[in-house]
This record gives structure tokens, sequence and C-alpha cells, in this order.
């Protein structure tokens, strides 16, 4: 009972911190952290228990499925370069020296316990950067490179994680065994989020009732998850694939699905990232005030792999600037102010706790693990490093460092779609059987409205009341041309989203509001 209030307490508490947070203009994901962390301090608070091993399960699942529904497979094929350079070769790198640096500080430690370490503290967290970058203004094609990079290196992390522990187990070596297992894994998990994207979309045609069809995608990133995991395979590859390929799959006349989720999952996200990052809050105290864990000798150690994997990320960030960029037609980073927000933003979160509270005990042989208190103070402090200091300080320093957001370039983005849309619309109207029955002063009225659709769609306000009423005084005819005319819309934006040179934020955006316009009609 003590776990269920306090869990009622941080989904409330999530809700005061959004706020406070807007205020003041900060990362409430970090803001909750603090405030969980300072209130577990109290002597009338009892820490929050969860196994270690229902983190990642519970909260990776939702948090991933939410974020890669923002994306699509045009915005991978064209960002193929920032998967392989960060999400694969610099968690690799980042292993590498961390666990380096660790093997020359600590005595006792082996290599494999060194590169458990190193794949702890390797990933930053989709999460936390999405919730962090989010808030701060950052360029849009900043934002798409972390939230590429952020959605596969988990994946690549956990596999160096579970190899690295099971040779501790088991007492042997690491090897090479951790490539196969990772592109064994990967394949397993597209194929069933592949499967699952495809299942998902079946029931839904299948279920006439908006509230159970949309129900089915809170099931959909749990399921893939676990069967992922009980095949060997890669849980988080799975919840990717089948997120981006349920976008894919989006038919235009799925208007009321598509608003009922984005209200559902936007609620969700908020919810879950809270509880997720205020129970790492109550996690740091717990660890940090054990009495059988001497920090003060660590801190030297806990100190050079905190700054190695800084300093790893900011050369590597560097390197890429200097190479070319991640990207043929925009290099990013293409400057050094770029350099340095990317540099800034390699937040761990979610994934270096639950990784880090999940080490056994006790190796295969019934002897302590390796340092597993220095690994476990080491993943706090790499946390506290790269999530609480630079969640705080990128505010200021996207002021400082000014780069230009180009609000133009984004409003020119949303008019192009809008009037794609427009155009398809139309070309429905016109095309309409009924369309040469209609009086003339009745088709004129009807081209000003699909005519209109541009000006409503490129806006960020709400539909006109006004305009409402009279759509719902529309004959029956009338609304049947509508409703052909904006599914047309819709296609031609559904089609545009697939697009390499679109970005899949503006076509929700547009999507979303023609959705809006659909729902209207039909009331």
């Amino acid at each position: 009972m003590d776990n269920l209030v306090e869990i009622i307490a941080l989904l409330g508490g999530t809700a005061v911190v959004v706020g406070i947070a807007e205020r003041v203009r900060l990362p409430y994901p970090v803001l909750m952290l603090i405030a969980a962390a300072g209130v577990s301090l109290t002597p009338w608070v009892h820490s929050l228990v969860i196994d270690p091993e229902l983190i990642l399960p519970l909260f990776l699942p939702p948090l991933l499925f939410a974020t890669a529904q923002r994306t699509s497979w045009s915005v991978f094929r064209i960002r193929w370069r920032s998967l392989v350079l960060l999400a694969v070769a610099l968690v690799l790198v980042t292993v590498a020296v961390a666990a380096g640096v660790s093997l020359l500080m600590v005595q006792g430690l082996t290599v494999a316990a060194a590169v458990a370490l190193g794949a702890i503290v390797a990933p930053p967290d989709p999460v936390a950067v999405e919730s962090v970058s989010s808030k701060v203004g950052m360029p849009r094609r900043l934002t798409t490179v972390l939230q590429t990079e952020g959605l596969f290196n988990d994946a690549v992390a956990i596999v160096i994680f579970q190899t690295a522990v099971s040779a501790v187990v088991a007492n042997h070596g690491v090897g090479w065994r951790i490539v196969p297992a990772f592109l064994g894994g990967a394949v397993v998990a597209a194929g069933l989020g592949f499967a699952m994207a495809w299942l998902v979309g079946w029931l839904t045609a299948l279920l006439p009732n908006l509230v159970a069809r949309s129900s089915i995608t809170v099931v959909a990133p749990f399921a893939v998850y676990l069967m992922a995991d009980r095949l060997h395979g890669s849980g988080v590859v799975a919840v990717v694939v089948t997120a981006v390929e349920l976008g894919r799959r989006s038919r235009p006349q799925d208007s009321a699905e598509r608003l009922a989720r984005q209200a559902f999952w936007g609620i969700v996200e908020l919810l879950v990232t809270g509880l997720a990052f205020g129970l790492m809050g109550m996690e740091l105290e717990v660890i940090l005030t054990d009495d059988r864990i001497d920090i003060i000798p660590m801190l030297p150690a806990v100190a050079a792999v905190c700054a190695a994997v800084i300093v790893v990320r900011f050369l590597w960030m560097l390197g890429i600037q200097l190479i070319g960029g991640t990207e043929e037609r925009t290099p990013v980073p293409g400057t050094f102010k770029e350099t340095l927000v990317l540099s800034w933003c390699g937040m761990r979160g979610l994934a270096t706790m639950a990784l880090a509270l999940s080490l056994p005990e006790t190796d295969g042989a019934g002897a302590p693990f390796p340092a597993r208190a220095f690994i476990i103070v080491t993943a706090i402090g790499v946390l506290i490093t790269t999530l609480v200091v630079p969640g705080l300080t990128l505010p200021a320093l996207m002021r400082v460092l000014k780069l230009p957001r180009d609000p133009q370039a984004r409003r020119q983005r949303d008019r192009a779609l809008a009037k794609r849309a427009q155009e398809a619309s139309l070309k429905a109207l016109e095309e309409s059987p009924e369309w040469a029955e209609l009086p003339e002063q009745t088709r004129n009225s009807l081209r000003r409205r699909i005519g209109g659709l541009q000006r409503m769609l490129s806006r960020d306000t709400e539909l006109d009341p006004k305009a409402q009423a009279h759509i719902q005084e529309q004959l029956a005819a009338v609304q049947r041309i509508q409703r052909r005319a904006l599914d047309a819309g819709r296609e031609e934006i559904l089609r545009a989203r697939r697009e390499a040179d679109v970005d899949p934020q503006v076509a929700d955006r547009v999507l979303h509001r023609l959705d809006l316009r659909t729902v209207m009609l039909d009331r």
C-alpha cells in the first residue's frame, strides 16, 4: 500500500512540477528528479521499492513508443549516418574509454565488469534528451539528430551490458560474440515490430469502438518488448519499429482515432516521464545514504569516468563537425556552437539507472560481483553530471549561444504542406459524383471553404466556432463531398510524411488540424 501511495504522489507531483517548470523555464524531468530526491530525505517518506528487473520493461516501452511516433522511416533513411556514428559507434567508443579508465583507476575490477560499467554509462537517454531539448527552443534539425541517436543507442548498450554481465557470472571473457548477439537480436526485434504493427492495424480495422482501437496501442509496446526479450531480441528496437510502422500505416479516414491517440499518449508520456524521473530521484537518495557504501575513496575514479564520458562525446561531435556532419544536405553539427549543444545534450537517464540497479550481487561461483558498489556509485555520478547539470544549464547555454531558430522556415514548411492538402482537396471536390448536381451557389461556397484550408492549416489557432456551426448545418450531400475532399487532403499529407525531405512533426501538425476539421464536420 505504501508503494501505491508513493506512486500516486509522484504522479500528482508531476503535474505540480510541470507547472513550476513552465514558470521558471526549466525542464520538468530534472526538477522532478531533484524534488523526489529532496523529499526522500525527510523521515516520514518511505523509499519506493521496485524490482530493478521491472524498471526497463515498465518504463521504456511507453516512453520509446511515444517518442518514436514523432519520426518516420524517411527520417531514418536520411539520418542513417546519425544512427551509425552516434547510436552505434559513439556508444562503442564510450564503452571502451569508460572501461579503460575504470580499469586504470580501480583495483580488483575485471575486464568484463569494466565493460558492464561502460555499457551502463554510455547511452544518452532518449526520454531525458527529448523532454529537456523540447523545452529550450532548440533548432529542429538538432533535436531530430538527438531523437535518432536516442531511439537506438539503448539497444546497443543493453546487449553489451547483458553480454558483459554473463561473462562475469560465467567467469569467461567478453569476446566478439557481442556483434552477432546484437545483429541477431536486432533482426528478431525488427521482425516482431513489423508483425506487431500489422496485427495492430488488422485489429483496428475489425474493432468498431474508438476507445477499444486506441487501447490496442497501449498494449502493443509492452507486448512487443516482452516478446522480443523472451526471444533474446532487442525490446528497444522492437518498440521503435512498431511505432514507426504504425505511423506509416496510418489511414486518411482514421481522424478520430489519431486525435484520441495523440491526446492519450500526451498524458501518458508526461505522467510516465515524471514517475520515472521521480523514481530515479528516490533511488539516488537510497544509494547515496547507504551506510554499506563508502563513497569518499571512490570519488577520484568516479570523477575520472564522468570526465571521460563528457570529453569523449565532445571530441566525437567535434570530429563529426570537421568531417562534414552527419548529413549530406544539412551537416549536423555544422558549427562549433552546434557541437557544444549536441555535446551538452548527452544526458543519461532511465537506462543508466536501471542497468546499474540490475547488477547481480554475486557471480556464478557465489563470490561478490567485482566492484559492484563502485559501478553503482559511478552510474549515479554520471547521471548527475550529464543530466542534472546540463538540464539546469541548457536554457542558459541556448540563450548565450543564440542559435538561429528560423521560425520563418517553419512557417514556410507548414504553408507548403497546407497548400498540398488544399490542392488535393479541391481536386477531389470537383471529381466527386455529386458535384455536378449541386447548385452553383453551393459549389462556390464549398470552393471558398476548401480554399481556406491553407490559411486554417498553417496557423496555430483553434477552428472558428461559427465555422463549426455552419459546417454542421450543411446538407448530407455537401458533407459527403467535403469529407471526400478532406480525405484527399489527409492522404496527400500522409504521402508527404513518407518523403525524405518532409519533417514528420510538421506533417503531423497539419494532419492534426485536418483531423480536427473532419471531426467537427462529422458532429
